[in-house]
């Protein structure tokens, strides 16, 4: 019996075979830096030659239909660098930095409503002009403002008018090794400058400019954390995941906590999703099917749907994997009104065209990655992985069900999860088969609140029932994540790593489901690149011999590092606070594979403040110090300078033959400043860590 035609994926989902060649045309003009110029002619060429097989012959288009294929490609392709190109806002020319000056005073709109940090307040402004010597230049652009919490008037709030005259800072990353690239993140938000503001640098203007519609959103979010503040009292971090559940405001959350999700596989559930829009869809579909008159017109219940879920992604603060989510559900439901037949796949690839079209530089946002790739898995293996076994019992087989939709998420998103966040949660299977259901659960229980809060005791007992079942999930997710196997931490990785990876499982995948010869020789084949290129990194990672000297605002860290092995100088509330470690240090000790801590290292011979490591002589200056010249200077590799010592550094060069003083981040900026220019006037080589990131040298034993 001769096998049944299968129609490839591609040819039921067009959507796909216009997807790729868009993301090849943003990925290259991202990297590349294509000239519109070339990007416009290439769309008008290209353009122009896809029309001209209209006027062939059908015969001859027949003939010749690979050729128009690959033109409309290469249209793509550069329709693709074009978008990208224009999304850059270093290409607008009424972007406010093409003008900006240190002297100019900024007319900068409060963006949003205003965020609590520790030490300020923060918010996005957009500089809608600059006066320049008395001339006001219209302007466009966003700023990223950290206002003293002790120069903050009351109400002041979002479409407030300010002027600022204080120098913007540009936006840098820290430079510490393996660390997050905010720069780049800042950047695909449009955002290039920061500034910090004093009472004294900005005055509010009387005028004030506000979207309604941007009004209403806030002032929803802000009505719907009012009620849940005030009915949900059983503590602040079940308010917090509360607020994060229903809305995603993750202001209140305790760090910890988070982590401790982390740890379990379910950070998902207090990052709004497609779960969350999922869920809402259903009760959306339920709830309109059974309205009077809006039951009768399927039109009517799409199109309120579809505003539902737009307001609701809208709500929650519009992430890329919100709005994939929105998008997607939008194809589906049109898809389902058009044909019967939709493929999900065609549904899937169309909610990405469109979201990339809309903003390219989705492409690099986590949320969105993980968002398909967790689709894209369960729609490919859920079903394989759920008929393993054949449950008759109706409650194992739902709990059966829900763990295989989460092993089919974990296929494809594994690796880059490993990639970005160097973890893998061992007991997720565990903590999802509790907290997806009844997280599910919580969710409807808050929207019954805040539709129901104004009635007498609804809102208080509702409230009350959110609280004890977000503490309980909350004491679930903490007792699993205590255990000692809870997750595998501190795994690296890198780019090349992770494709061979996503190589071998796909292999391996379509091997299982097709029975492909070709699909296992690939998983094989990627499997030893893999583990030759795992051995060339341990390789590598036995040789390093490297000092650094971490960027961590207002602190010293020094790591000495000899293989796998490193010896930390520094502050020791580094080694006691798990936030400042967890950001600053522990990226780089992953990228370099350092699992050792020792207190004295060979290769380092420590001398009061002297230190030799390998081929280099350091002296570290962290207090006052007095030094006598001699009649012959000391040599000396390295000077480096930390907590603000009182010193002149050109006594330290009557004494010392240096080679680079560094400043470190413990250092005030004036101090640094000053030695800058005493440096720069006796012609010494220096390194400013705050201006330049982290200092990393390679030591020669």
């Amino acid at each position: 019996m001769s096998k049944p035609f299968d129609i490839p994926v591609w040819k039921k989902a067009p959507f796909i075979r216009l997807l790729v060649p868009l993301i090849a045309g943003i990925l290259l003009e991202w990297y590349l830096q294509i000239p519109v110029a070339a990007c416009l002619t290439g769309v008008m060429c290209f353009s122009i030659a896809y029309g001209l097989f209209f006027l062939f012959p059908m015969a001859v288009q027949f003939k010749l239909q690979s050729l128009q294929a690959v033109i409309l490609n290469l249209l793509i392709v550069c329709f693709g660098l074009l978008i990208t190109w224009q999304k850059d806002m270093h290409h607008n020319n009424n972007w406010f930095g093409q003008y900006y000056q240190e002297d100019d005073y900024l007319v900068v709109r409060i963006n949003e409503p205003l965020i609590e940090k520790p030490k300020s307040y923060k918010a996005d402004g957009y500089v809608e002009a600059i006066i320049h010597h008395d001339t006001l230049v219209k302007t466009e652009g966003k700023v990223l403002l950290y206002f003293a919490k002790d120069s903050l008037p009351a109400g002041l709030q979002y479409g407030d008018k300010i002027i600022i005259n204080k120098k913007l800072q540009a936006i840098k990353n820290s430079g510490n090794p393996g660390a997050f690239n905010y720069q780049r993140y800042a950047a695909f938000q449009s955002i290039f400058h920061n500034v910090f503001l004093q009472p004294k640098d900005w005055v509010r203007l009387d005028e004030k400019n506000v979207n309604a519609f941007r009004q209403f959103i806030f002032s929803s979010r802000a009505a719907i954390l009012s009620v849940l503040q005030k009915n949900i009292s059983s503590g602040k971090d079940e308010l917090g995941i509360a607020e994060a559940l229903l809305i995603g405001y993750t202001n209140d959350l305790d760090k910890d906590l988070v982590q401790a999700y982390s740890n379990t596989g379910v950070v998902h559930i207090i990052a709004i999703s497609g779960m969350h829009l999922a869920l809402i869809y259903g009760l959306l579909v339920w709830l309109f099917a059974r309205i009077p008159l809006i039951n009768k017109s399927t039109v009517t219940q799409i199109i309120l749907i579809l505003a539902c879920l737009w307001i609701f992604s809208l709500l929650t603060g519009a992430a890329a994997s919100v709005l994939r989510s929105a998008v997607m559900f939008t194809f589906i439901a049109v898809g389902k009104k058009l044909s019967k037949q939709s493929s999900i796949y065609n549904s899937l690839a169309g909610s990405a065209l469109v979201m990339l079209c809309y903003n390219p530089y989705f492409l690099w946002d986590v949320g969105f990655q993980l968002s398909y790739l967790a689709v894209v898995g369960i729609i490919i293996f859920q079903k394989a992985i759920y008929n393993w076994f054949y449950i008759k019992n109706k409650l194992l087989d739902e709990i059966w069900k829900l763990m295989a939709i989460s092993l089919a998420a974990q296929v494809l998103t594994f690796p880059i999860c490993i990639y970005y966040f160097h973890q893998f949660p061992n007991l997720f299977l565990i903590t999802n088969i509790v907290a997806v259901p009844l997280s599910g659960i919580i969710l409807f229980v808050e929207i019954g609140l805040i539709a129901f809060s104004w009635v007498p005791f609804a809102g208080s007992f509702l409230g009350m029932l959110a609280g004890w079942m977000v503490w309980l999930m909350n004491s679930i997710i903490r007792l699993v994540s205590e255990v000692s196997f809870a997750v595998w931490d501190n795994i690296p990785s890198s780019v090349a790593s992770t494709w061979l990876l996503y190589a071998v499982v796909i292999g391996v995948g379509m091997w299982l489901l097709n029975q492909s010869k070709a699909s296992f020789r690939m998983a094989i084949i990627s499997l030893l690149a893999f583990v030759i290129l795992q051995a060339w990194e341990n390789w590598k990672i036995r040789q390093q011999q490297q000092l650094i000297v971490y960027n961590v605002p207002q602190h010293q860290a020094i790591d000495f590092v000899a293989g796998n092995e490193f010896h930390f100088v520094g502050d020791s509330i580094l080694l006691e606070d798990g936030v400042l470690q967890n950001f600053h240090l522990k990226p780089a000790r992953i990228a370099l594979q350092l699992h050792k801590q020792s207190d004295s290292m060979q290769t380092v011979f420590q001398r009061q403040q002297f230190y030799q490591f390998g081929n280099k002589k350091i002296l570290l200056i962290d207090k006052p110090m007095r030094f006598e010249q001699g009649l012959q200077k000391t040599d000396v590799d390295l000077i480096i300078i930390s907590k603000n010592p009182s010193l002149s550094i050109s006594r330290l060069a009557a004494v010392f033959n240096c080679g680079k003083y560094i400043f470190d981040a413990s250092n005030s900026f004036r101090k640094i400043a000053q030695w800058q220019k005493d440096c720069a006037e006796l012609h010494l080589n220096f390194f400013s860590i705050p201006a330049s990131g982290a200092y990393v040298c390679n030591i020669k034993i």
